[in-house]
């Protein structure tokens, strides 16, 4: 896929799809492309596709609309206009998509036009290296390590959690110390769905929609569960210690990500206007999909959380977990390499870069934003119980619940104000700005 720079549209070609789904280099299509339309003329650009690449009839989703949603975005025979967002999930034949292309460079009603890909939940359920807490993040030989002073290995290992009323998390940004709870506020959260019978959750979830066809909003996996649960768990859980950021917040539910933890960007699509259209002042989505060294983010992404941004919705999602660290650092994952979305990466209990973080190896836009508790997170599962998680999947659900508070404080601030305060209130740490970004997430 190609990507221009932020002054220009941009479009992509796509590989030929002879059946189902395109795999290639690590990126995986459906066939179908996101469009983005300019807000103020969107119907010259579908008549521009309709006329010159016979594009499927278009079907208009608005609002909180939920209804077929899912089952329209996976007929052949449909595309489907998120009208107040200005973007399209178009379905076009494959003898038609150089068509496609060239329409959308030639049409200025036509902000950016590219493949649709494929994402997925990321969490880091089995390490694949021994952990590294106790010891410095760079550690390469024994060399290395007789260089760090008795003083600095003890800084390494981080403070003994004690975990009896509140997670490490929690303590780490210092949410048990606030007197916020993000009361009101509401927050998205784009994942696998969520347990609705959950005795933590049942009752503090505002709305549900399930973008998956075939499937209810229930949580099949696991992965929404437990991000749901970081977010907005309550103050006082059934059992254990206290594992929600914003304890007071109203949950939006959207399943845009399988049982499996697979979806599309048009599901992802679908779960950005819906929430936007709830008036959530924080969509959280712990997913992506992974990009090579070097490339540009997506301007379709980049142009909707522009315009979720302009409605007063932050968007934050997890920077991935490709990494192996020490020797092999991944760039940030899209959407969250994205310049408007805040990318967020994994910290160990030591409060240093988890081994599967992903970094800011691409520059505009691929950046770390922040850094939040990712290793070995607590929270709820499916069935009423709780267990424990760890991926850059864990670290972003902390942050939009610190974001809900700072929104609680300050019901006035834009969303820009909201990102500004983030950053800015965060402590800062010994670790490359590459990898943690403004530093330590801290609650206000």
């Amino acid at each position: 896929m190609a990507n221009g720079p932020m002054d220009r549209p941009s479009f992509g070609g796509h590989p030929e799809r002879p059946n189902g789904h395109v795999t290639g280099l690590g990126t995986e299509y459906t066939g179908r492309y996101v469009v983005l339309l300019d807000p103020s003329n969107q119907e010259a650009g579908l008549n521009a596709l309709r006329s010159s690449a016979d594009i499927a009839s278009v079907e208009r989703v608005r609002g909180t609309e939920t209804a077929n949603v899912a089952e329209l975005l996976e007929r052949p025979d449909v595309s489907v206009h998120f009208e107040e967002l200005g973007a399209a999930v178009v379905e076009v034949r494959p003898d038609q998509r150089h068509a496609l292309v060239t329409t959308a460079e030639a049409e200025s009603s036509i902000i950016a036009a590219e493949p649709e890909r494929m994402v997925y939940a990321s969490p880091v359920i089995t390490p694949q290296q021994a952990p590294t807490e106790f010891f410095p993040a760079y550690r390469s030989d024994e060399d290395v390590v007789t260089r760090h002073t008795t003083a600095e290995m003890a800084a390494a290992h981080g403070p003994a959690w004690d975990e009896q009323r509140w997670t490490w998390g929690l303590q780490a940004i210092r949410a048990n110390l606030s007197t916020l709870t993000g009361r009101d506020v509401k927050i998205a959260v784009l994942d696998t769905g969520v347990d609705t019978d959950h005795p933590d959750l049942a009752g503090r979830i505002e709305a549900t929609a399930s973008f998956v066809p075939g499937q209810t909003v229930e949580d099949g996996n696991g992965h929404g569960t437990h991000c749901i649960g970081t977010v907005a768990g309550p103050a006082h859980p059934q059992q254990g210690p206290r594992y929600g950021v914003a304890c007071e917040a109203r949950i939006l539910a959207a399943k845009v990500l399988s049982n499996a933890g697979s979806g599309t960007d048009g599901q992802i699509l679908a779960g950005i206007a819906w929430a936007v259209a709830h008036g959530a002042r924080v969509i959280s989505m712990s997913l992506g999909a992974g990009v090579r060294p070097g490339e540009l983010f997506p301007q379709t992404y980049e142009q909707l959380a522009l315009r979720a941004l302009s409605r007063g919705t932050v968007i934050v999602a997890a920077a991935g977990n490709d990494s192996q660290r020490p020797p092999s650092i991944q760039p940030v994952s899209r959407p969250a390499n994205c310049p408007s979305i805040l990318a967020v990466a994994s910290l160990d209990k030591a409060l240093t870069t988890s081994f599967f973080s992903n970094g800011g190896i691409n520059g505009q836009g691929g950046e770390i934003n922040i850094a939040a508790p990712g290793r070995d997170v607590r929270s709820a599962a499916p069935g009423g119980g709780y267990q424990n998680l760890s991926g850059t999947s864990m670290a972003t659900p902390h942050v939009a619940g610190v974001i809900a508070l700072l929104a609680q404080a300050n019901p006035n601030a834009s969303a820009a104000d909201l990102m500004a305060a983030l950053k800015s209130g965060a402590f800062p740490l010994t670790q490359p700005v590459r990898d943690v970004g403004a530093g330590l997430l801290q609650a206000p």
